[in-house]
């Protein structure tokens, strides 16, 4: 299959400059994304394809050449082009190579590049990115329906106070990198047929930071960190549920040698109510009523998220019938809308019974009001249900 045009890979003029040409490779690396696309091939190629086209297009001698002479200009197999096409590649191949793009570090490249990467420039690469950190936090369901800020106590690796996180015991035990003469790149310049190319990776003595310790910081052993207790506050919005995570970018685990922050994963865990019950944002709770309330109707107060209310309860009241309460659920996370409260009738039948009693239900017994009559057309239990919750 002949291979596209990269111009129309990302979606541009031939006249577009450096940051158009990368604004448009971000823009269809975001969308085609493995992450984001699971098992999607389709995906997965479009996304090489796309690094592809922003390999050749964002250097100014690959794109010359390819301008002039097409993808003959950077065949690989004639010296220049992107390593072994698109197809050969894997996700780790251009995560490496786009470093910058993507935000480099621990953690889902995803991830960083969703939010919009840690760009540095030009300038020199920084230290390794912390680790993320997981948390669980259990939310009562009132907690749910109006949003609440916890403050929590994490343990976590954080910048060390000593030596201000360069792992050096002083200033004196840091000096500038010999290999890379403290840039923190090494460059190499080989010969091809279209003539000398060069290329440029992280230096593989500083790491990166352009500077080599000759002691150690004697409270973090050089790692620039230390372990320590952090309260973090956390406003959880409305509506959450058992199972959602959420994110705190940079509240995870400090970076080494000054690099950036982890983010904080927050797992949100509900706390069972004691008399209600969650259905996405309804809110089920089960009514008890005796069948003298049920036959002759009565005012019953119910708990609800937000305190306890009184509702009617008629008069021929069904065992099985549903009242709903208006607005009285749960809000969406992502939407204005709001949920019911679903309350369910349930008939409740003695089971013990003084001797008066008995001799009054064995009257009633032969009462013809009392002999079961269903209204025809009216719909069972399970039928009701699935109105309210489809």
């Amino acid at each position: 299959m002949a291979k596209r045009d990269y111009y129309d890979v990302l979606g541009v003029g031939k006249n577009a400059d450096a940051d158009t040409i990368k604004k448009a490779y971000r823009k269809k690396a975001l969308e085609h994304h493995p992450d984001r696309n699971p098992g999607d091939k389709k995906a997965e190629e479009s996304f090489k394809e796309a690094a592809e086209a922003y390999e050749i297009l964002s250097n100014a001698d690959k794109k010359a050449r390819y301008d002039r002479y097409g993808h003959a200009g950077v065949d690989p197999n004639m010296g220049g082009g992107f390593r072994g096409g698109h197809g050969g590649m894997t996700m780790e191949d251009i995560f490496s190579q786009f470093g910058d793009i993507f935000g480099g570090g621990g953690g889902s490249p995803f991830d960083e590049f969703f939010r919009g990467g840690q760009q540095r420039g030009g300038g020199r690469p920084q230290g390794q990115r912390g680790s993320n950190l997981r948390i669980k936090v259990k939310l009562t369901l009132e907690e749910i329906a109006t949003g609440v800020n916890k403050k929590i106590k994490v343990n976590k690796q954080v910048g060390c106070q000593t030596c201000g996180g360069s792992g050096a015991k002083d200033k004196s035990s840091v000096q500038t990198c010999g290999t890379c003469r403290g840039s923190g790149y090494v460059r190499q310049v080989r010969s091809t047929f279209f003539g000398q190319m060069q290329t440029t990776t992280t230096c593989p003595t500083c790491q990166g930071s352009g500077e080599t310790i000759t002691a150690n910081c004697p409270t973090c052993k050089g790692d620039g960190r230390t372990y320590a207790e952090e309260t973090i506050d956390i406003n959880i919005p409305a509506g959450v549920s058992e199972g959602m995570q959420l994110s705190l970018g940079g509240k995870g685990n400090a970076g080494a040698k000054g690099g950036p922050s982890g983010d904080l994963l927050i797992n949100i865990e509900e706390i069972p109510h004691e008399h209600l019950q969650r259905d996405g944002l309804n809110i089920v709770y089960d009514l008890h009523v005796n069948f003298v309330d049920a036959a002759l109707g009565t005012s019953i107060e119910v708990p609800t998220i937000e305190g306890p209310v009184k509702i009617k309860v008629p008069d021929g009241t069904q065992a099985g019938k549903i009242f709903r309460l208006k607005g009285k659920g749960l809000p969406s996370v992502q939407s204005y809308e709001k949920g019911d409260q679903l309350i369910q009738v349930n008939v409740w039948t003695p089971k013990k019974l003084s001797d008066d009693e008995r001799k009054m239900l064995e009257k009633l017994r032969v009462s013809p009001n009392f002999k079961p009559a269903p209204e025809k057309g009216e719909r069972g239990f399970f039928d009701k249900m699935k109105d309210y919750f489809s």
